[in-house]
This record gives structure tokens, sequence and C-alpha cells, in this order.
């Protein structure tokens, strides 16, 4: 057996391609003291990834080398372990990369109860993504029944979430997306009381007043540049 990769290749000029990844087979890893080993069974794709593969420009995180397996979050059970606290059968989530398996000691892995809930949600709405739209709400924004909160790319991983959070607390959502299909998902699907296309909006000042005649409490900005010029006017 083997443990398939993706390796970073080449650093991207613009979309990535193909060509900037490199598929490769090693020998699985096996556990020593201390460590266990993960086989995924599902990967993340996030735009934070993007900015990984660049190199020479400051940044929170360091690039990921060449050559190298492309960063990632994944969830998998555990199918070797020497670490007493994590149990082989267990689901686990973590910075495993893009591989079938992965190696570790534990540090930054969270361990999965797969009964509560489908372990892809670990990636999801009970993962980062959910932590950031919670939390970003609820201790950061402190919002409260009767705001009105705007959220850009209000379709996406985190957006969704917070449209849904805020009105649960009782708050009127209003929702920035980048297509007629993403607007109808928000206002449909997620329960955004309005919502609008930036991409097919000449005036974003206009529609924000339109669809919040009384202001905007709360904003949750995904995206910065011109939409949020709009709101904070």
């Amino acid at each position: 057996m083997k443990n398939r990769k993706i390796l970073l290749a080449a650093r991207p000029e613009g979309v990535p391609k193909p060509t900037d990844f490199r598929f490769a087979e090693t020998v699985i890893p096996q556990a020593g003291e201390g460590e266990f080993v993960v086989k995924a069974e599902f990967l993340s794709v996030d735009p934070y990834m993007r900015g990984r593969m660049n190199d020479g420009a400051a940044s929170y995180a360091d690039p990921v080398a060449l050559g190298e397996v492309m960063v990632g979050e994944s969830v998998g059970r555990i199918v070797q372990s020497c670490n007493d606290d994590f149990q082989e059968g267990q689901y686990v989530s973590g910075m495993f990369g893009w591989q079938e398996y992965g190696l570790s000691n534990g540090e930054g892995v969270r361990q999965i109860d797969p009964g509560s809930a489908p372990v892809a949600t670990a990636l999801h709405v009970l993962g980062m993504p959910g932590l950031t739209a919670y939390f970003g709400l609820h201790t950061v924004c402190q919002i409260k029944e009767g705001d009105t909160v705007a959220v850009s790319a209000a379709a996406g991983a985190v957006g969704s979430v917070v449209g849904q959070l805020a009105r649960i607390k009782g708050c009127r959502v209003v929702g920035v997306a980048g297509s007629d299909e993403k607007v109808r998902y928000a206002t449909q699907d997620l329960g955004y009381d309005a919502a609008f296309n930036y991409k097919s909006t000449d005036n974003y000042h206009k529609a924000f007043r339109t669809m919040c005649p009384e202001g905007i409490d709360v904003y949750f900005d995904n995206v910065g540049g011109p939409i949020s010029d709009a709101v904070f006017s």
C-alpha cells in the first residue's frame, strides 16, 4: 500500500493550473512513540491555500515549499497509534495536508464524535469556517436582536454560517454575493432577508441604502475593497 500525495510543483501565476501540482506515491508513514497515523476521508479546499502557494511576500504563515505536500486540513480515522490520548478507529481533524495518510503527534489535532454530526462538518459548520462565523459574530461583533447585519461573500463557507447565526439571533440580514444563483441561495435557503449580486450592480452605495434604509449595525467583512467602502458610508 502507498501513501498518495499532491505536492506543490510550481508557484502559480494567477489561477492555479494542474501543472502547478504533482502527484506522488510514497510509503505509508509508521507511528513512532507518541505519534499516530490518520487515513484521510475528506480534504478541505480553502481560499487561504492560494496565498500559501506564493513566496517572497510577508504573510501570517510560511509558504508551502516546492515539492512538499500541499497544505490543508482533513478529516480522517486513526489507523495506527502509539499515543495514549488518540485511539485507533477514532476520527480526528487536523492539518495533515493533501495526502491519504498523515502522521501526527497530536499537536493541533481535534478529536471528532461521529455520532454528533457527519464527520465532514468538521471542515465546515463545525470546523474553522463555523468557528470563525460564531466567534466573529458573538465575541467580536457582539450582535444583538434587532441589529441589521451586512455580510459580504454571503454564500461562502463563512458567510453562509454568519447569515444563519444572525437570523437565529433575531437580526435582519443583508448579503452580497457574486452571482444570481448565490443570491437565490442566500435568500431562499439560508434565510437572508435581502441580497444583491455585486457583479450586476452598478452602485453598491445605492443597493445598501435601499436594502438597509435604517443603516447597518454590524458588518461581517469577507472581501474588503469597494463593497466595504460602500458599507462604511
